[in-house]
């Protein structure tokens, strides 16, 4: 199976939701009326698009009927696949490694597979023949720590870590002084699942934070957020509120296969406009992939 194949099957249950269910209306609609317009806006709505996406999208396609780029519900899917490529952009956006280290700061909340992601993350970038380090910043989850550390055994890693409990920003510390005393091309940086509600939790990563742009001015030079595709509009919450903390640059969302609520990817970019970066379609290694705009949204209405 292709990369493409691949994409289009992690992406079933939300073509089931949102593309196949944007066929049924259209193949049991012969014109467009008020009702075909609340029920396509309902479908929009349960794919998590968000109400202020769906709403702009829902304006856009009112115009596109009035201006008469849309004359019939066959028009739809074509008007709604440019409309939502037009939101997402078309550009693979990368991290640039460049400098020794360059610093990936992950955070989140717990369970969205934070630990896991940067494993992933690891091998990837190890693939291209950069020189890895993992620092296990989250101190509190009891096995964070020996976690990563199998994750680093696996992708030929080093890592840092202190005991449990320790200061997260002091492992922090350690990390960056190792990291450029051991010409680390990327420095992957672990940190507690703290809950966004927590604000003693939300200024310890900002200490965290200061730490890192303190030993190194230009850093962190990505931090990534993780979100869990399963919880739709909550991820959304999340990303609002860590965005507050941190300077989060992009986003990885996790589980995409798992959902029929992956339209939280265009409310992403265009409510709160912070890149989706990262894609997890499955359990594999090779199923965290760079997020290409331009392949999602084929993927989502290929109907072959």
């Amino acid at each position: 199976m292709n990369l493409f194949n691949e994409l289009k099957k992690g992406l079933e249950k939300t073509r089931k939701g949102f593309t196949e269910k944007i066929e049924q209306l259209v193949s049991f609609s012969t014109k467009i009326d008020e009702e075909f317009l609340e029920e396509l806006e309902a479908v929009l709505i349960y794919a998590d698009v968000g109400l202020r996406t769906t709403e702009k999208i829902m304006n856009n396609v009112r115009q596109g009927v009035k201006d008469k780029k849309i004359n019939s519900p066959a028009d739809i899917k074509p008007f709604l696949k440019s409309e939502i490529s037009s939101l997402l952009g078309r550009d693979l956006i990368r991290t640039k490694i460049s400098g020794l280290p360059t610093v990936i700061l992950v955070v989140g909340v717990n369970g969205v597979g934070k630990t896991t992601t940067i494993g992933k993350l690891g091998q990837y970038y190890q693939r291209f023949g950069y020189k890895i380090m993992f620092a296990a910043a989250d101190t509190f989850r009891a096995a964070a720590g020996e976690q990563l550390e199998i994750w680093a055994q696996r992708v030929n890693a080093d890592i840092i870590r202190h005991e449990e409990g320790s200061d997260p920003a002091a492992v922090a510390y350690d990390a960056l002084q190792a990291a450029k005393s051991r010409n680390t091309d990327i420095l992957i940086i672990d940190t507690a699942g703290r809950l966004h509600t927590k604000s003693n939790l939300m200024e310890e990563l900002k200490k965290i934070y200061r730490i890192i742009s303190r030993e190194i001015s230009e850093a962190p030079h990505e931090t990534l957020l993780v979100l869990d595709a399963t919880t739709g509009q909550n991820a959304m919450n999340q990303a609002q509120l860590f965005s507050q903390a941190a300077n989060v640059s992009g986003v990885v969302l996790t589980k995409l296969d798992g959902t029929a609520k992956g339209g939280v990817i265009v409310a992403i970019k265009s409510e709160l406009e912070i890149p989706v970066k990262w894609i997890g379609i499955g359990e594999k290694a090779d199923d965290l992939r760079p997020f290409q705009p331009n392949e999602f949204v084929e993927a989502l209405f290929d109907d072959k």
